[in-house]
């Protein structure tokens, strides 16, 4: 199960830290993504993480995102967070973290919403301008 939070009203501009907190024993063994939607459109990829036998944890974003937001992981608290700087109108969507077997999921696959098993229930985030 995976919920989120941290969503909510913010200024163009302003910041915010989303974060998705997953039940289970296996975090680690877990890649994790958060997607958003805004209304009338598909869900798009915003961020993902894993890890890399050799490189350790890998982290994806979105062009749209990339240099604003930084996806980041605490398995001790079996945690996913997603920080989101500089936000813009064109942000505000519906939120939602999802998650993968690694070995479920080549880093290619990531990207794509049907690649996941488990999804949150998603927060809203509103940036205004």
């Amino acid at each position: 199960q995976l919920v989120e939070s941290g969503g909510g009203l913010v200024q163009a501009g302003g910041s915010l830290t989303l974060s998705c907190a997953a039940s289970g024993r296996t975090f680690s063994s877990y890649a994790l993504a958060w997607f958003r939607q805004a209304p009338g459109k598909e869900r798009e990829f915003v961020a993902a993480i894993n890890w890399s036998g050799w490189s350790g944890v890998m982290t994806y974003y979105a062009d749209s995102v990339k240099g604003r937001a930084t996806i980041s992981r605490d398995d001790s608290k079996n945690t996913v967070y997603l920080q989101m700087n500089s936000l813009k109108p064109e942000d505000t969507a519906v939120y939602y973290c999802a998650a993968v077997l690694q070995e479920h999921a080549g880093a290619l696959l990531l990207r794509h919403p049907v690649t996941y098993d488990y999804w949150g229930q998603g927060t809203q985030v509103t940036v205004s301008s």
